[in-house]
C-alpha cells in the first residue's frame, strides 16, 4: 500500500515479476476493495495473487513505536506476519522503513548472531547475475564495525545464495561526515 505512487504501482511491479518468474505467486495486503480491482486490470496475476484483507494502513508520517502499538490491523503487518506463519518467504514494503523494520523485529526476530538488521536492494552491475548487493540501505548512520562485518556477511551470502557468485566481493560506501547529515 505504501510508496510515492502507492498501490498501482506496487501491483504495476507485480505485474512485471510476474512476467519474469512464471512460477512464482503473490500475496497481495491491503483494503480488499481498493486491491481487487487493481488485481483485476493484470490478467497476468489471474490465479497467482492471494487477496488478504487489512483495513489499515501504515501512512509514512507513522511512527514505527505507534505502529508496533496499533498496526495489527495494517496491511505491512499482515504483510509480516505470512512471513512468520510460512505462508510467504519474504515481505516486499515500499512504505515507512522505520515502522517495517520495527514490525519485522518484532514478529520475525533476528538470526542468531545478528546484532541489526540490514536494507538490502540490488544495484545492476555487470556481474554475471546482473546485479550487485547493497546492505544497508536504510542508512544505519550509527553503525559500529561488528555492524558492518555482520552487513558484509549479510550480503556475501546473499550474493552467493540468490545471485550464484562463488566468491563475491565486498566494498564499503562511506555516507561521510557532512554537518547536515544525520543526528547531532
Amino acid at each position: 500500500m505504501g510508496g510515492d505512487r502507492g498501490p498501482a504501482a506496487v501491483v504495476a511491479g507485480i505485474a512485471l515479476a510476474a512476467a519474469g518468474l512464471p512460477s512464482a505467486h503473490f500475496i497481495v495486503h491491503g483494503p480488499e476493495a481498493e486491491l481487487a480491482p487493481l488485481l483485476a486490470r493484470h490478467k497476468g496475476l489471474a490465479g497467482r495473487c492471494a487477496l488478504r484483507h487489512a483495513a489499515e494502513v501504515v501512512t509514512m508520517h507513522d511512527k514505527p513505536g505507534q505502529v508496533m502499538r496499533s498496526g495489527q490491523a495494517t496491511s505491512m503487518w499482515s504483510a509480516i506476519e505470512s512471513v512468520r506463519a510460512g505462508e510467504a518467504p519474504v515481505a516486499v514494503s515500499c512504505g515507512n522503513t522505520g515502522a517495517l523494520m520495527a514490525v519485522a523485529m518484532i514478529r520475525l526476530r533476528r538470526l542468531p548472531g545478528v546484532n541489526r538488521p540490514a536494507i538490502a536492494c540490488l544495484w545492476p552491475s555487470f556481474n554475471p547475475s546482473g546485479y550487485n548487493v547493497m546492505l544497508d540501505v536504510g542508512a544505519d548512520i550509527k553503525a559500529e564495525a561488528t555492524d558492518l562485518l555482520q552487513y558484509a556477511m549479510m550480503g556475501a551470502s546473499y550474493a552467493r545464495n540468490g545471485l550464484g557468485l562463488a566468491r563475491p566481493r565486498v566494498g564499503l560506501l562511506n555516507v561521510g561526515t557532512e554537518e547536515h547529515k544525520g543526528s547531532r
